[in-house]
């Protein structure tokens, strides 16, 4: 495993910092949050839901990543340049692709969907156990709990989008080495959540695929 540049106590102080300055925001995209999931609940939800992910990709790019986790790590500013990129992606779903759709919730995809936006909802409070104050503790709009709330959303459709998944996966496996580096309990949820969305990911792509050949395959074959 490779060591970051920078210690325990700094990692934590970059929270410490950015809580201080930056805590009624980290408050308004957790009510937000849970707005998103309200409607979800109530039978609502559509393509607008994706917005309000592009804005939490593009919140932690910016106000996490750039101002902040560069202090201490140049590779803050490759990874502010990923969650653009999954922000772009997921605005780009909400104004012009609006492909996916969203399932009921009696699916076994949806169920793991409706944990993990629970446990991103709960994050800031159980990320909290354990630190000398709240300051030094990751709240909500900062990239893990934004990943699993993403995590969520998008296991709540009726179909994988590779294009959306990739970067969220790909984070739960950066972000979930915090868990074990720096003891960060609420990460280990991390690679769970990015294991099961890569698996729901492959099984909804490999039936499109096949119902894509049945509708294409000539009668009477």
């Amino acid at each position: 495993m490779l060591t970051p540049p920078f210690t325990r106590e700094q990692f934590f102080d970059v929270f410490r910092a950015y809580n201080e300055a930056l805590w009624p925001a980290a408050v308004a995209l957790w009510l937000g949050a849970m707005a998103v999931a309200v409607t979800h609940w109530r039978g609502r939800g559509d393509h607008r839901t994706f917005g309000a992910l592009a804005l939490l990709w593009a919140w932690s790019a910016i106000a996490y990543h750039a101002a902040y986790f560069t202090r201490v790590n140049p590779a803050a500013w490759l990874f502010a340049s990923l969650f653009l990129v999954e922000a772009a992606l997921l605005a780009h779903e909400a104004l012009v692709a609006r492909r996916l759709r969203f399932a009921s919730r009696g699916t076994i995809w949806s169920r793991a969907g409706w944990i993990l936006l629970a446990y991103a909802l709960a994050y800031p409070a159980l990320a909290s156990v354990g630190h000398v104050t709240r300051w030094h503790a990751p709240t909500f709009g900062v990239p893990c709990p934004t990943t699993l709330f993403t995590a969520g959303v998008l296991l709540l459709t009726t179909s994988g989008s590779w294009r959306l998944s990739i970067i969220p996966v790909l984070w739960s496996l950066i972000g979930g080495t915090a868990a074990v580096l720096w003891h960060v309990r609420a990460d280990l949820v991390l690679p769970i959540a990015g294991f099961v969305l890569t698996t729901f990911s492959l099984a909804t792509h490999a039936t499109d695929l096949d119902a894509s050949a049945r509708s294409t395959r000539p009668r009477g074959m």
